[in-house]
């Protein structure tokens, strides 16, 4: 029989668990998929707004938003556009509910307990086709999971409960590089932000450059063909740099650093076309978002909450 079989509300950035339904059956089955749970709510911050994670008879399915995750368990067979649905409603009611602030400043876990009495309506429901079919549209969710469909987390990304490592996680290469994929940086500052549109406006004060020393060398007034080449190699510098400083990659300061590299070495080249103000500019633009790539790291690790 396909059903949902609990939920969970977790804050995202620390793993605190807020409100759960308070009916877990005491089997085997359950009480592995409340590992899977716990597991889950340690890496919140380093996964996508909306995943499902295959644990054999079970899947468990949550989507996040506004800092706060919403998380359920259901069988194998219990159909998706029904189960996102279901977290859509209960998103949209603990935000209705409960304002951010309370929920950012909240340190005991299972804090809003109560709002167990309206996951176990809501599971009712859904776990009663007849009850639905006049109550919700379905149309809109099939639509979204078909435009963006969840991400599916494998056992390798998951690691291992309480150091044990799953049966299903068999075949673990490349785990390191996907989960990377979907790191979340910390959230960005404003000087972070400055320091992003100060790189764009490096970036096409050299295009521009560069489409005018083309012109100049089509007209042949004798322009080097290698500044062209500078001028376009400082704009591709400037916007990976800014590419560096939103998203998470392998390497990231590494990376930022031998940009930066580039970028002093293209300016050494054209000291001859830019005076002293305009190379200080460039050079200092580019070493204040190489500052605030290196401040701006990945979310750290979650504490151990008991969920």
């Amino acid at each position: 029989m396909s059903m949902i079989l609990s939920a969970s509300v977790i804050r995202v950035r620390d793993g605190l668990p807020l409100s759960a339904s308070t009916d877990y059956e005491q089997n085997t089955g359950m009480q592995e998929c409340r590992k899977y749970f716990k597991m889950l709510s340690r890496k919140l911050a380093q996964l996508p707004d909306r995943c499902t994670l295959k644990t054999g008879r079970h899947n468990i399915n949550f989507i996040s938003s506004l800092g706060v995750s919403y998380m359920m368990l259901c069988t194998e067979n219990y159909p998706n556009v029904l189960a996102f649905s279901f977290l859509d409603e209960l998103q949209k009611e603990f935000i209705t509910t409960y304002n951010m602030m309370t929920t950012n400043t909240a340190v005991r876990p299972y804090c809003f307990i109560e709002f167990d009495n309206f996951i176990q309506r809501t599971k009712q429901r859904y776990n009663n086709p007849r009850s639905l079919s006049t109550k919700i549209n379905l149309s809109d969710m099939q639509m979204e999971i078909k435009l963006r469909p969840p991400y599916q987390i494998s056992m390798c990304e998951l690691g291992s409960a309480n150091g044990v490592t799953s049966a299903f996680s068999v075949d673990c290469k490349g785990a390191g590089k996907i989960s990377s994929a979907h790191q979340r940086l910390e959230p960005a500052t404003l000087s972070g932000i400055v320091a992003f549109i100060l790189s764009l406006l490096c970036g096409a004060l050299n295009l521009i450059r560069g489409f005018h020393a083309i012109e100049s060398l089509l007209q042949s007034d004798g322009e080097d063909f290698n500044y062209i080449i500078a001028f376009f190699l400082g704009t591709a510098a400037c916007l990976y740099q800014c590419y560096l400083l939103v998203y998470y990659t392998g390497w990231r300061n590494v990376k930022s650093f031998l940009t930066f590299g580039l970028i002093c070495l293209c300016n050494m080249y054209l000291y001859e076309l830019r005076n002293l103000w305009q190379l200080f500019f460039h050079v200092t633009v580019g070493a204040f978002v190489t500052l605030q790539i290196w401040l701006r790291q990945a979310q750290g690790k979650a504490p151990d909450y008991d969920v």
